[in-house]
């Protein structure tokens, strides 16, 4: 059992508790998800099963779009409605003001990330750090946001959004950079993953319906990626993990077949062909 599942992940359980359903759903123990989302947080959520969760660097660096709503007039430690509330202000902009404050935020960027974040710090992640009330200085990083759209007014100071951005952004950071530059406070009030590369959310899977025939193969998951196939004689070179030397080789990765099997994520390295991701290997 090696492939994908596009798993909708409900709110209010974490992204390891998902796999902990499906794991228990297959009856199988290879699997991982391909990227956290929050708590409060629904939507895509990319599992792989066997050899496909070899794939997690690959997943995890797709781009994402999110629909997420931000209340204004609050500010929160965790910048989310699931946190202590920290601060409050009078200061509440209007839909018009905070429609011409978004592009100010689209473009790449350097994010500084929530307290509350997977992000390591000494090998320890932030948020259990910050639970401790341990200090930790986080360190920006550099996104891209492609597009941030103001939807709609969903109720009082509290609006819709849909963004389009580069792995590692923090749509809770994104909702706190927009109240600063409007002279405000605000918090995430909720998150959905509507999109992970070519996955989206309303082709996704709920946790109860997860059965073995829904994992999609490694060669359709991978469908998006261009193909490459080396020659029947490489075969046993290629198997191996020896180079290949090839002058016809794509550029940047690829997905690397030899007698029409897939053998692994690959790229041309001094000429020769370098398995990234081997996906041919059995599981122990």
């Amino acid at each position: 059992m090696n492939g994908i599942i596009n798993a909708y992940k409900p709110s209010g359980i974490s992204s390891a508790a998902a796999v902990g359903k499906i794991r228990h759903a297959l009856g199988y123990r290879h699997v991982g998800h391909m990227g956290t989302l929050d708590p409060i947080g629904e939507g895509v959520l990319l599992v792989g099963i066997g050899k496909g969760a070899r794939l997690f660097d690959y997943y995890l660096g797709k781009s994402k779009t999110y629909e997420a709503t931000f209340k204004f007039g609050i500010s929160s430690d965790t910048l989310d409605i699931a946190g202590n509330i920290t601060d409050s202000t009078n200061s509440i902009p209007d839909a018009s003001s905070i429609s011409a404050a978004l592009n100010s935020l689209v473009g790449k960027q350097e994010q500084l990330p929530p307290l509350y974040s997977a992000k390591s710090v000494g090998g320890v992640r932030a948020y259990e750090l910050a639970r401790k009330g341990i200090a930790v200085e986080l360190k920006s990083s550099v996104i891209t946001v492609n597009s941030f759209e103001l939807l709609k007014e969903i109720g009082e100071n509290e609006y819709l959004f849909r963004i389009d951005c580069s792995a590692g952004t923090y749509i809770r950071s994104l909702c706190r950079d927009l109240a600063e530059k409007l002279g405000s406070l605000a918090v995430m009030t909720s998150i959905k993953r509507t999109r992970c590369g070519k996955f989206f959310a309303e082709n996704s899977i709920k946790l109860g319906d997860i059965t073995p025939d829904i994992v999609v193969p490694l060669e359709t998951a991978l469908s998006d990626i261009e193909r490459y196939d080396a020659p029947e004689s490489a075969y046993k070179k290629i198997v191996n993990g020896v180079p290949y030397p090839a002058d016809d080789a794509p550029k940047g990765e690829f997905a690397l077949y030899c007698r029409n099997e897939l053998i692994g994520l690959a790229t041309v390295v001094d000429g020769a062909v370098k398995i990234k991701t081997y996906l041919k290997g059995d599981l122990k």
